[in-house]
């Protein structure tokens, strides 16, 4: 695999990113099983996908479902916090040394090492449960920072921990959107200085708010100046990073592209809302073309918005594909 490594981590261009793309395409057509499936009942002959635009990008849904992997066997297993159905997501990791690569190349790329870093976290839905990717991340990160920890709910233990933090370091926190929200409401902070990281919603703990609600709030109570944001899933290996104004960047081997809303199959321009396909090459032993349910558009510097999530009506032209793979749409 560690061939695998450099290719992924090493792309230099647009030219660069299209080769590894449609290589990563070709073997995970001959090896993932459902993913193979899928492209056959859209009738797409891979050898005629030569452009991203052209590579068949796989709905989200079928992680519910199906084990998508090229591999037998796991080193890690990934499932998400649930959806209205009931069912979770399952990721199946091949290899952890690929996971911890990708997390730890993005947040030196935004952020810096990590070893230079006070890193805290109050993610407290999260650590009450199994197979969360976020907590392997940050479980990482603060592993090798300078000087964090985990918080459940004991908020005057972090304060106690910021306000004795070393400031000549970068100091973040990350925290899930309720637990962040409850910190707000319960103590007016001064954190200027400390990065805020707000990595998920509310995860049915309280009512759900639009990031244009929730990070006044969070920015007038906690004393920064901005919000920053972690776009990332159990179904990816790779994360897009937000400092402010909810425009995300993407490390070199994740891309956003944005489709139609009404037609899975149709691109958007620049500037068009549409929903996010991610092409996360660190999921080379997985699937790395996804069709995500949340909306969003490309700004002219390239970077990305994320606008909610889309109505559960059906797109056009995929029902009858997914229930060929023997999911059926909500």
């Amino acid at each position: 695999m560690d061939n695998v490594f450099d290719n992924i981590f090493d792309i230099k261009d647009n030219d660069d990113f299209l080769r590894q793309s449609l290589d990563t395409f070709r073997f995970q057509y001959d090896r993932c099983e459902p993913y193979r499936r899928y492209v056959e009942l859209l009738g797409v002959d891979p050898d005629s996908v030569n452009e991203l635009e052209k590579i068949p990008f796989m709905p989200i849904s079928l992680f519910r479902t199906h084990r998508i992997s090229t591999e037998p066997t796991d080193e890690l297993l990934f499932t998400s916090s649930g959806t209205t159905s009931g069912q979770q997501s399952t990721h199946h990791v091949a290899s952890a040394r690929l996971y911890e690569e990708s997390f730890l190349r993005a947040f030196t790329k935004f952020y810096g090492a990590p070893e230079n870093c006070n890193i805290y976290a109050l993610l407290p839905s999260y650590l009450e449960r199994e197979g969360s990717s976020l907590i392997y991340m940050v479980t990482e990160l603060i592993r090798r920072c300078h000087d964090g920890g985990f918080f459940l709910y004991n908020h005057d233990e972090l304060i106690e921990r910021l306000e004795k933090r070393d400031r000549d370091r970068l100091t973040i926190l990350f925290g899930v959107s309720f637990a962040l929200l409850d910190l707000a409401e319960t103590h007016k902070l001064d954190l200027s200085g400390v990065v805020v990281m707000e990595t998920g919603g509310m995860k049915g703990r309280r009512r759900e708010m639009t990031k244009e609600e929730l990070y006044p709030i969070l920015k007038e109570r906690l004393g920064v100046e901005a919000i920053h944001s972690e776009y990332g899933m159990c179904e990816l290996l790779s994360q897009a990073y937000s400092r402010g104004d909810n425009r995300f960047f993407a490390p070199e081997w994740m891309k956003i592209m944005i489709r139609s809303e009404n037609d899975p199959f149709s691109y958007c321009d620049n500037g068009e809302r549409g929903c996010i396909n991610v092409i996360d090459l660190a999921n080379r032993f997985s699937c790395s073309f996804i069709q995500t349910d949340d909306l969003g558009r490309i700004l002219p510097d390239g970077s990305f918005t994320v606008e909610g999530r889309r109505s559960n009506s059906p797109l056009r032209g995929c029902n009858l594909l997914l229930d060929e793979l023997g999911l059926k749409n909500e």
